[in-house]
């Protein structure tokens, strides 16, 4: 099921790019935000241009008329819940991007649908995983520290140390990447507990870079980032032994000198 909604929303992305109007799309990692697309547009390109005199597109139909009993029998008819949190969470969107006088049809609202789960949470596609969006309702669920697997530790220590090494210290965005560590830490955790998941992946995140940046400005006092590593600098620094000197303290961990 997610490798086709991931699928889909990949291929829904492409046809978004031929609009006019593209809303934001995500991406801190930590903040992960949904993108809603004008979808009256979407169908004036794939039915043809809405004419100036205003009228509909065949097939389509203003949001404003969701609640007539025409258009709600031919959602009931295309198997359309129209009570279930799926179709709300899309028509939300549709409505808050495009208001009432915004186009659409029945096959742009099953698309849309197919970009949120059962719950109405938005499925992120790039992993095909949902509960990645920080919203009103879970935003004080979010900075926390919880328990996190061992091997996504590892996993992020290692890398975070290769890159170290790679770019001499220089978070380079264009060759990381740390974004298929926090998928797989996504992977790994329930629902309801991968936007704190994540957070507490930064914080473990930036004592490794920390402690790496640490030992080597220790074999070299003048060494600055962007500059070649001392050779052998980093050979000394574990994730065991920077993680014993983390300290939780509210909603972060620091590192005790």
């Amino acid at each position: 099921m997610q490798n086709s909604i991931k699928n889909f929303c990949k291929d829904d992305d492409k046809i978004y790019k031929t609009m006019n109007r593209i809303s934001n799309f995500y991406i801190k990692e930590d903040d992960i935000m949904s993108k809603i697309t004008d979808y009256g547009l979407l169908v004036q390109q794939m039915f043809g241009t809405k004419s100036t005199k205003g009228t509909s597109i065949i097939g389509s139909f203003q949001l404003s008329q969701l609640n007539s009993g025409s258009i709600q029998a031919q959602l009931k008819a295309a198997g359309i819940d129209t009570n279930s949190k799926q179709y709300k969470a899309a028509i939300k969107e549709m409505m808050q991007n495009g208001n009432g006088a915004m186009y659409t049809n029945i096959q742009c609202i099953k698309n849309s649908m197919k970009c949120y789960d059962k719950d109405g949470d938005y499925i992120n596609p790039r992993n095909g995983l949902a509960g990645l969006v920080v919203t009103d309702e879970n935003a004080g669920r979010q900075k926390r520290i919880i328990s996190i697997p061992e091997s996504s530790k590892d996993e992020m220590f290692e890398q975070t140390k290769k890159e170290f090494l790679q770019e001499n210290g220089v978070a380079n965005g264009d060759t990381t990447r740390r974004t298929d560590v926090y998928d797989n830490l996504y992977r790994k955790t329930k629902k309801d507990d991968r936007l704190a998941a994540g957070y507490t992946m930064q914080q473990y995140e930036r004592a490794y870079r920390n402690a790496f940046y640490a030992a080597a400005r220790k074999a070299d006092p003048k060494w600055e980032i962007g500059k070649p590593i001392p050779s052998g600098a980093l050979d000394g620094i574990t994730r065991e032994s920077v993680e014993a000197n983390l300290k939780k303290s509210g909603s972060s961990l620091d590192i005790q000198i």
